[in-house]
């Protein structure tokens, strides 16, 4: 796999990453975010190259690994995540073979009873359609756990937010490469193993994060009514409100 380099961003989840890094078939750069359990030393015996962030970057750390790395190519996977056997030799062909394609996005099979993901069946269904050119549905969104990118584009677009940190920070990165002219693809026969922790699960934290970075992102690359919209959906729910607020106080940044 001399023309991929896997990225994973992780903070205090050195159990999780014990596990999937034996599972990668390509060599692995951690973009640790100031862990205080042992994950630099879990990941480093391991093999993995660690590059170990000096605060909390959030998303943002995967921008760090993959400035590090030397390679055409960056899949992304999150610490209990992996990429199937045969699928990253398959997507550097894909993308060999597209050449205006910066993005491919797997399918994601969660747990040992392997459920398909719910975003995985959205992205079949795109709404987009599938343009010349490109090797699957053409999606503005992605689970950032299993993509695979040319990481020249995936620079020259910025990378990952750091304002946004986490949670939904994925929209912001698939708007920016679009806007550049890239192309991006659900491809299915690409597959990804997710096996969810439950170490610092916090679901209303999550929706309220996601409801947060959905504002943020509107307000940085969309129209006002798109805005206004985004901020409409968000007052539905208790998280959303929460949110909305949180995105408020973010705006100066």
């Amino acid at each position: 796999m001399s023309d991929v380099t896997i990225v994973v961003a992780t903070r205090d989840r050195a159990p999780e990453l014990r596990r999937s890094l034996g599972h990668h078939t390509a060599p692995v750069i951690v973009a640790d975010n100031a862990s205080s359990d042992g994950t630099p030393e879990v990941a480093a015996a391991a093999g993995a190259t660690v590059l170990r962030l000096p605060g909390n970057r959030g998303a943002a750390a995967r921008n760090a690994g993959a400035q590090r790395a030397a390679t055409r190519y960056i899949a992304f996977a999150d610490d209990d995540s992996w990429w199937a056997p045969g699928s990253l030799e398959r997507a550097a062909r894909i993308l060999d073979a597209h050449p205006r394609t910066a993005l491919l996005a797997a399918r994601v099979l969660i747990g040992p009873e392997e459920r398909l993901e719910p975003v995985s069946e959205q992205m079949a269904r795109s709404p987009l359609g599938r343009p010349d050119g490109l090797p699957g549905p053409a999606i503005l969104g992605f689970l950032a756990c299993s993509v695979i990118v040319r990481r020249d584009a995936f620079l020259d677009a910025g990378g990952f937010s750091d304002v946004l940190h986490f949670g939904g920070e994925e929209e912001l990165l698939a708007l920016d490469l679009a806007a550049a002219g890239w192309g991006l693809a659900y491809v299915p026969e690409l597959v990804v193993h997710h096996h969810p922790s439950t170490v610092n699960r916090d679901p209303a934290a999550r929706r309220r994060r996601q409801a947060r970075n959905g504002v943020l992102t509107a307000w940085l690359r969309r129209p006002l009514p798109a805005v206004a919209r985004t901020a409409a959906t968000a007052l539905t729910s208790r998280d959303g409100r929460a949110g909305l607020a949180d995105a408020l106080r973010t705006l100066p940044a």
